[in-house]
């Protein structure tokens, strides 16, 4: 049965709301960001993605194979990047010095007990240089605050307790929430910041 005009109104003012409430709960995440680096870097992140694998729109078996490939440390790290991102994660890096910054030092993260034992084995200068994703940031925090994936936010409250948790095994955990959840922004931004940007903050140095 064909849809009455009525119903066709409905659906698209539905339609309107939700992407409305959509941007919104991005925008409102933005906000935590002054400089309009973490767009730009998202955006990177996007364009270096898809003209990787090439599966044209197909949003999540793009991402599932990038994680799958990061968790099995089979991602080819020298072909990957662009230059543009490159040059971002020097920007992150450079700035990760404030409790806004999406990575911040391993001992401003912890806590006094947990640092004091990380002390023992490591020197003073070398713990200074040691950067730990910020997962009670605001930036992830509104991206948790604004998820309606429960699973998702598990994985965050998990890593706010115990950051130094590798890479390989995050990968691993959302790459099983299921779809309706996985194509999420939220997820896709955590996915771009706490793996991607992670990881090229450690590599960086070997692109000139």
């Amino acid at each position: 049965m064909p849809l009455k005009i009525g119903s066709r109104t409905i659906l698209l003012y539905l339609l309107i709301c939700v992407n409305t409430i959509y941007s919104q709960s991005i925008d409102n995440c933005l906000r935590v960001d002054d400089t309009g680096i973490i767009k730009k870097a998202y955006n990177s992140f996007e364009k270096d993605l898809f003209d990787y694998y090439k599966f044209s729109n197909d949003s999540i078996k793009t991402y599932r194979t990038f994680l799958a490939e990061v968790a099995s440390l089979s991602l080819d790290l020298r072909k990957f990047p662009s230059i543009n991102s490159i040059q971002l994660a020097r920007e992150f890096k450079k700035n990760a010095d404030t409790k806004k910054s999406l990575w911040i030092k391993l001992s401003e993260y912890e806590s006094q007990e947990v640092t004091k034992k990380t002390s023992s084995t490591t020197s003073k200068k070398n713990e200074k240089e040691i950067l730990i994703f910020n997962y009670r940031g605001g930036f992830i925090q509104c991206l948790k605050n604004t998820s309606n994936s429960n699973d998702f936010k598990e994985i965050i409250t998990t890593l706010e307790n115990d950051g130094n948790v590798s890479t390989s095994l995050i990968s691993q955990k959302v790459y099983y929430l299921i779809d309706k959840e996985f194509s999420t922004i939220e997820v896709k931004n955590f996915i771009a910041f706490d793996i991607y940007y992670s990881i090229l903050m450690v590599i960086e140095k070997a692109f000139k």
